[in-house]
């Protein structure tokens, strides 16, 4: 359950973060001789790097990762 208010522009980078996180390791999961490349999308990390841009967080990484902690904290 999410602890942290965040902005509209904040909450959409720290999904955005997620879904290329998610990616990423999707591209990783399977058998280590399955030989698929580790592609992420471009359009993935484009789409995070411009809501990071957006919330005013490209540079603050600190801040982006206590707010995704705050709102998504690991399991």
């Amino acid at each position: 359950m999410p602890t942290a208010v965040l902005t509209d522009r904040e909450r959409t980078a720290v999904q955005a973060y997620l879904r290329l996180l998610h990616t990423v390791r999707a591209a990783f999961d399977g058998p280590p001789d399955g030989g698929r490349p580790a592609v992420v999308p471009p359009a993935v990390l484009a789409e995070a790097e411009q809501a990071l841009a957006r919330a005013g967080l490209s540079g603050n990484e600190a801040e982006f990762f206590r707010l995704l902690r705050d709102w998504y904290p690991p399991v």
